[in-house]
């Protein structure tokens, strides 16, 4: 007789009795600027040596044009990927679209939170919140979040794992 294995159709990447938060859309916003000033840089760059060496370099537009367009497209859509949800134990990150990753922060292991803010995030009113853990591999970031859930969520997540040390 065949031993028979339960396979559990459940999502790895959405467990059922997660509820979950996610970013804010000017993320993408934010992105998508950082994505132009690179490409303009790309584009002088690109002219001043075309019109110093050799018209060829302006070849170097046709691969450039199409990483930036799709870069802008692919901003949007990882919104959408970006979660965190906060459970009794630990601290749920799921991110990604073609490579998806979850990560599962235990309280019990965060050494200390970040809040961390770039010029372009303070600009569209965002934060990032990054976990420092005893492992050095699972460190996680959760980026597009507005300042005041930002710090809400590193007094939280730092109490949290000041009590689960202290064995409370």
């Amino acid at each position: 007789m065949a031993e028979r294995t339960t396979v559990s159709t459940e999502d790895p990447f959405a467990p059922g009795d997660v509820v979950w938060q996610r970013i804010s859309p000017r993320w993408a916003t934010a992105q998508r600027v950082g994505g132009g000033i690179v490409f303009a840089v790309v584009v002088v760059v690109t002219a001043v040596l075309a019109v110093l060496l050799t018209p060829w370099i302006w070849l170097a537009l046709v691969v450039v044009v199409p990483l930036w367009a799709w870069d802008f497209v692919w901003s949007g859509r990882q919104v959408k990927a970006w979660g965190y949800a906060e459970r009794d134990d630990d601290l749920l990150v799921v991110k990604g679209i073609m490579f998806r990753s979850l990560v599962v922060v235990p309280y019990g292991r965060l050494q200390y939170v970040d809040v961390e803010a770039g010029p372009l995030d303070r600009r569209f009113g965002l934060a990032k919140v990054q976990l420092h853990t005893a492992s050095s591999d699972s460190d996680a970031a959760i980026p597009g979040l507005s300042p005041e859930e930002a710090a809400r969520l590193r007094d939280r997540l730092a109490a949290r794992g000041e009590a689960r040390l202290a064995g409370l």
